[in-house]
């Protein structure tokens, strides 16, 4: 603790970071160093230190975020993103950011189809004052020109933000005032970029039937799961993504149950881009994943694994990254993406993003959690009995991943 006076020097070096810092895209932004010069829509969270969700939640907002309309699940999430007066998220130069509301636990899913029900009306109404604007002779060709790119490229994010601008200008100079009704919509005229985020109690368990349900229509909507594979806000209950063999509240002795498969339910409808996530493994790849489910036009899915307090990794929380990287080479946790273009090009749909698993690995691995450590401890007679089917559930599931490949 430190008398508060005292922290000003800092306080003004945050201030000029935050506020006075110009961000530059000078890389690629499928990069690592590339996304880092790009502005995080969300900066401090006051998350744990350490909170394996919170670098996937700003990792999102660089890429997408003055687009992005968010629903937000309660959980972690909503607590760190939504606890007033304080918010994590910012607004550029511009006023630009990330447009965010929390739902409850059980209708996230259906809150965010809504964003994306009223983005798509709200597209129809412009479509409608513009396509009868090109069969008008009072409608100047430029204008005309600039409409026919605009409606052709609406779903093109990249092209519209470059159009939109010169499109507004010649609408306001047109002499034709029906055209005009378009300016009511101007900032509509780019359509979003809808994310329905949250984590695993949600997505697995509670909302898991609104999951679904989206999953199952072909809006442009992207589900971000924060997969820390147990209520981590509630007090640590375990839920359907938790692994067998793990302690928690209401599996104290180990769940004796596998971990449910939400990945491979949903690349099962055959329409839905589905990928696994996990920055300490492959940071590029975890980018590509991302960057390509925004791209799809139809719902996706990416899962992301992510270290929690509860987990009770050994060294703490300072080392998730480092897990992550262990969970993927032991086999405890496999990297893909499952893309439904690729089949149109004749390619296929899967692709792996990690070699080949160590499973020699995965008793270390997990033995370096408490939540797996104390199983011998709590449960002696079937610690082995737990720890073995776990490791066997995580074989099998890599196996499932790779057949679906074939």
């Amino acid at each position: 603790m430190a008398e508060a006076k005292h922290q000003f020097v800092q306080e003004e070096g945050a201030n000029y970071l935050y506020k006075h810092v110009e961000y530059k895209q000078v890389l690629p932004t499928n990069t690592v160093k590339g996304v880092g010069f790009l502005m995080p829509y969300m900066e401090i969270s006051g998350a744990c230190a350490g909170c394996g969700e919170t670098p996937y939640y700003r990792l999102v907002s660089q890429l997408f975020g003055k687009d992005m309309l968010v629903a937000n699940a309660t959980g972690c999430s909503s607590i760190y993103s939504g606890s007033t007066p304080l918010t994590p998220f910012c607004t550029d130069k511009n006023g630009q950011g990330i447009a965010w509301a929390n739902s409850l636990f059980e209708d996230n899913a259906e809150f965010g189809y809504g964003m994306r029900t009223v983005t798509n009306y709200r597209l129809g109404q412009i479509c409608q004052i513009l396509e009868p604007a090109l069969e008008r002779e009072s409608v100047e060709p430029e204008l005309k020109e600039t409409i026919k790119k605009y409606l052709e490229n609406i779903k093109n994010k990249d092209v519209a933000r470059e159009v939109i601008p010169h499109l507004v200008e010649l609408v306001k100079a047109s002499k034709d005032e029906e055209v005009k009704a378009v300016l009511t919509y101007e900032r509509d005229l780019l359509d979003k970029s809808v994310w329905i985020i949250g984590g695993d109690g949600w997505s697995y368990d509670i909302g898991y039937g609104g999951v679904d349900h989206v999953l199952a229509n072909d809006e442009d909507v992207n589900i971000l799961v924060l997969d820390t594979e147990v209520y981590s806000n509630t007090g640590g209950q375990s839920s359907k993504s938790s692994q067998t063999g793990s302690i928690a509240k209401f599996t104290a002795s180990g769940k004796t149950g596998e971990k449910k498969n939400l990945a491979l339910i949903a690349m099962s409808y055959g329409h839905v881009y589905v990928a696994q996530i996990a920055l300490g493994a492959n940071p590029m790849k975890a980018i590509q994943a991302l960057k390509e489910a925004e791209s799809y036009n139809g719902p996706s899915l990416i899962i992301c694994y992510a270290p929690c307090a509860n987990h009770g990794i050994k060294g703490g929380l300072s080392n998730s990254i480092a897990v992550e990287k262990r969970a993927v080479e032991s086999g405890y946790f496999t990297t893909f993406r499952y893309d439904p273009r690729n089949l149109e090009q004749g390619k296929p749909a899967l692709t792996l993003d990690c070699k080949e698993p160590d499973f020699s690995k995965f008793r270390e691995f997990v033995m370096g959690e408490t939540r797996f450590s104390q199983l011998p401890v709590v449960n002696p007679e079937h610690a082995e009995e737990l720890l073995a089917k776990s490791e066997r559930c995580a074989k099998e599931r890599w196996e499932r991943i790779k057949k679906f490949g074939l």
